[in-house]
């Protein structure tokens, strides 16, 4: 059966709508961004503590005194690991998501319940929105709206929406149809009976809509996270990308945190609400009213009381100095000027991109980092959300991504070089030199050879031309992973003096922590040595005349490069800029000469 060109037709559609309705992509950008920037302002205004105590409060209220000590004691948890403005972007992001979802999803539920043929048509374009794999929505995401925030918004509505829809028909539907049929008979309008009969007897299957809503917007997060979008969902992709274990706890835990208190807390607002709900309500404390230790813990305060105290709490930050006051504008040459830099997690754009962040902000500006993908990084690039990178491997290994942004892009310069790309053994496999020792080897190897990030260059390359010119098509599974996990396989199978083929690439760190073998490249297939870029958004450079000097200017040898690779891994995991200056300071004048004042 001959192919079916659905992907050609697919990739020709987003590019017409794209060219079209830019427009329109940017108004929903900026609308969103804008929702999300003002509730995240809110969230971050107040000290951790304050914004703790006040939700407290709010689950007191709903919940009872046992709930609000056990919220408190959690957000200070989600504090005492310091991920607290990651958790609030977070939540902020997933309100976003929810408001935006729940204007499309109660509507359309409505419409749903009252027309079959709506529900009908309706129904498989659901399925379809929620069967198919989340991260697949990223790809138009990123391509109409740039990485950031906005595309893990716009997945996760799409991903949350179906829910939506369905528990607000469902509930609908479920009301008792002689209910309505007395409304109507005593005159009642059409809108008045959806208004005053059917929405408040469907309140309750309607907030377990909104809970489902917010739980699939918390799972989205990760996912959110590997196109910038920061949050707890950006600390466990960098916990991911780097292997480490520590920080994915915490931020796991922290989602649990907020999971748990939206969860606990929808539920409680969804009988509140409800005729229904309430009722039950009054049932449960009329038979807990003659015990006093149950009556203790369930206690909820007034609504009066529980604003009272949320008003309270908000002077006492105040008098106290507790309320948040911003970061404080840069007092040197940049004035507080924000740049974003994007990088790969490879050594030597982590070590580049950090040290470029000490630097710039010892000059006064305000550096943001994001760690991404390759394809999303050049994407941010192109379209202006990020200001550089400095790990552009050229001309060979990132070719694909210069080919298809080049004219949005400022090429900068190489800062190192010349590079190579090749496949490692560990030095006590001895029979295997070069690539073509390789072949009639593979279950040596268990027929692996262990890759990075599949967006990497040089995986393509490996696949689609090192494979195919050794003969190794068959034989050798490449796998998919990341650069710490690679690293963190060739450690364990040296440990056992086991068998491995590692993607590998020079100047490295590992080359001085293991003892290993560059496998020759006798055909020549991976290319001549690629240079090390800085690459810029077009328009950088003028708009910001003596950092693009600089960058322009930016050179590291090979001793520079691995020593400040070397004391980054010494460091340890998330003190990468504390490594930077410790690194720095044993470097006497090189910070005046990079970036001089």
């Amino acid at each position: 059966m001959p192919r079916l060109p659905l992907g050609s037709w697919v990739d020709s559609s987003v590019d017409w709508l794209q060219a079209q309705f830019a427009w329109l992509f940017d108004a929903v950008s900026g609308g969103i961004t804008g929702l999300y920037d003002g509730i995240d302002a809110v969230l971050s205004a107040p000290q951790p503590l304050l914004l703790a105590g006040i939700l407290a409060v709010v689950a007191w209220w709903l919940r009872g005194l046992a709930t609000g000590l056990v919220s408190f004691a959690g957000f200070a948890l989600v504090d005492s690991v310091q991920l607290w403005d990651e958790a609030m972007a977070t939540l902020s992001l997933v309100l976003v998501a929810t408001l935006v979802t729940l204007v499309i999803a109660v509507p359309l539920g409505v419409w749903a319940a009252r027309s079959k043929t709506v529900s009908a048509v309706l129904r498989p374009v659901l399925d379809f929105m929620q069967t198919m794999p989340a991260m697949v929505y990223l790809i138009p995401g990123i391509i109409f709206f740039g990485v950031g925030v906005v595309p893990g918004i716009i997945a996760t509505i799409v991903f949350a929406l179906p829910p939506g829809v369905r528990m607000t028909e469902l509930g609908i539907r479920q009301v008792d149809s002689e209910l309505v049929e007395a409304a109507e008979a005593f005159g009642t309008t059409p809108r008045n009976t959806l208004l005053r009969v059917q929405l408040p007897l469907a309140v309750p299957t309607i907030m377990a809509g909104v809970n489902q809503v917010i739980m699939l917007g918390l799972s989205m997060v990760v996912i959110a996270g590997m196109v910038g979008g920061g949050g707890l969902g950006g600390a466990v992709y960098r916990a991911i990308g780097n292997v480490d274990i520590g920080l994915g706890f915490e931020a796991g835990v922290s989602i649990v945190v907020l999971a748990m208190y939206l969860d606990r807390m929808t539920g409680a607002l969804g009988r509140q609400v409800s005729p229904l709900g309430r009722r039950a309500l009054a049932k449960a404390r009329a038979a807990t009213a003659k015990r006093r230790a149950a009556q203790l813990w369930a206690h909820r305060p007034q609504p009066v009381t529980a604003l009272v105290g949320i008003v309270v709490l908000a002077l006492v930050a105040g008098g106290s100095g507790f309320l948040g006051t911003g970061s404080p504008a840069g007092a040197a040459s940049g004035h507080g000027k924000k740049i974003g830099i994007g990088y790969i997690p490879w050594d030597e754009g982590i070590a580049s991109t950090y040290l470029w962040k000490e630097l710039l902000e010892r000059r006064g500006y305000e550096v943001e980092t994001r760690q991404l993908e390759a394809g999303a990084l050049y994407t941010g690039l192109a379209g202006g959300q990020l200001d550089f990178q400095t790990d552009a491997w050229l001309p060979v290994t990132h070719a694909q991504y210069l080919e298809k942004y080049g004219n949005k892009l400022e090429d900068l310069g190489s800062w190192y070089g010349p590079t190579s790309l090749e496949l490692t053994v560990p030095s006590y496999v001895k029979d295997v030199k070069s690539l073509a020792d390789l072949k009639g080897k593979g279950d040596r190897f268990k027929g692996r050879i262990v890759g990075i990030e599949p967006s990497a260059g040089m995986m393509g390359i490996l696949k689609d031309k090192v494979l195919k010119e050794y003969g190794l098509e068959g034989e050798y599974e490449v796998v998919d992973g990341s650069t710490p996990g690679m690293l963190a396989e060739l450690k364990r199978a040296s440990e056992r003096k086991e068998p491995i083929v590692v993607t590998l690439w020079s100047p490295h760190w590992a080359y001085s922590a293991h003892d290993l073998t560059k496998l020759a490249d006798p055909k020549g297939v991976w290319g001549e040595g690629d240079g090390v870029h800085t690459l810029a958004r077009k328009g950088f450079s003028e708009e910001n005349p003596e950092v693009g000097a600089w960058l322009k200017d930016f050179q590291l040898d090979e001793e520079q490069l691995t020593g400040l690779e070397a004391q980054i891994q010494k460091t340890g995991k998330g003190k990468e800029q504390e490594a930077v200056r410790t690194w720095l300071d044993g470097q006497p004048g090189l910070a005046e000469q990079l970036a001089p004042q």
